[in-house]
């Protein structure tokens, strides 16, 4: 979180991260390539370059799928979020090699502009054998052009969180893309089984992971809460909200995170402004609720950031009886002063 915009602001775990990314990728590349070159020698360099670049793309956009649901089932994961636009700017570049070594080598040495002997070498758009696979993968290759190029949160300011949102959702079109540009080219020529196993399983966990994602957020949406007093809802006992921590409810259309600061409750909306992170699921750092996802901060009296921040969300009245908590869904505008409720007071 920065009042200014600037190219990477690298500190020691973005480093970490990074350096991680790029040992990794320049190994599975040296294997594949070194592997290649002894179990297929008559295969040329840019072959496989090609084809380590292209399955190196692949694996790691299904890491990039998996890190949200996996933050979303456990917050071991949460460090991942951090910093997965990175991944996601890596993983772009790997595939825009793979693209160009592919357009290069299958499509610059005639007369024809590359470009146009990609759309127009083969136009079987009937045929499932022969389909032209290669604008599938330009496609999404477009997409992800798009995601990288906006990855800077000064797109997401500027583009409003909502589209900037929208956007980077087609990640899941490009995965589309890129699947039925697999399948319609790779598995045409490949006839060991092992490629389709390996295809479907990573599309079997990605579904998996997303669907106990889902049931859970659809669990908390559809808590009932059916003691009401003087439209207070009773939502939890104290002893559930441990200490800097939060419980999240879900209220008619309201997603309210409860936080515990030192002595006192407090409640203001779930949804961060910066990408719609869940910051109930954060922690209080400095005496400010921070969102697990990138890290912006809100006072927990008023939902505001602190500072010269400006960021504000919504907050509502809480208050106890006995060790009942009991909480209102209607919210206050936005940074409106609430004082929150000392826990052990009657009411």
């Amino acid at each position: 979180m920065s009042v200014s915009y600037t190219a990477v602001g690298w500190n020691r775990q973005k480093k970490r991260y990074d350096f991680a990314i790029a040992g990794f990728c320049s190994l599975y590349l040296l294997l594949f390539i070194g592997l290649t070159a002894v179990t297929n020698p008559d295969y040329t360099f840019e072959t496989a370059l090609i084809r380590s670049t292209s399955t190196l793309a692949f694996l790691l956009l299904h890491v990039i799928l998996a890190i949200g649901p996996l933050c979303r089932l456990n917050s071991k994961f949460l460090p991942l979020l951090y910093n997965r636009r990175h991944l996601g700017v890596t993983m772009f570049f790997i595939a825009l090699i793979h693209g160009g070594f592919s357009l290069f080598q299958f499509h610059s040495l005639g007369n024809v502009n590359p470009f146009v002997s990609l759309f127009s070498s083969n136009t079987q758009y009937h045929s499932l054998s022969q389909f032209p696979f290669q604008a599938l993968g330009f496609f999404a290759l477009i997409i992800l052009l798009l995601m990288a190029a906006s990855s800077h949160d000064f797109w997401l300011h500027n583009l409003t969180p909502e589209v900037w949102k929208t956007l980077h959702m087609l990640v899941y079109i490009a995965y589309l893309l890129i699947v039925l540009h697999v399948m319609t080219g790779v598995l045409q020529f490949e006839t060991h089984p092992v490629f389709v196993v390996l295809l479907g399983a990573g599309a079997a966990v990605l579904v998996t992971l997303h669907l106990l994602a889902g049931s859970r957020e659809i669990e908390k949406d559809n808590a009932r809460f059916d003691t009401v007093e003087e439209g207070f809802h009773y939502v939890c006992e104290t002893s559930d909200i441990l200490p800097n921590r939060a419980k999240i409810f879900c209220i008619g259309v309201e997603r309210i995170a409860v936080y515990r600061s030192e002595d006192r409750l407090y409640a203001i909306h779930n949804v961060c402004k910066h990408q719609g992170g869940p910051l109930g699921e954060g922690k209080i750092i400095d005496g400010c609720i921070t969102c697990p996802w990138h890290g912006y901060q809100y006072l927990p009296n008023n939902g505001q950031s602190p500072p010269p921040f400006t960021e504000k969300v919504s907050t509502y009245d809480i208050r106890i009886s006995g060790t009942k908590v009991w909480l209102h869904p209607t919210p206050y505008p936005e940074g409106t002063e609430r004082p929150g409720v000392y826990i052990g007071n009657s009411i």
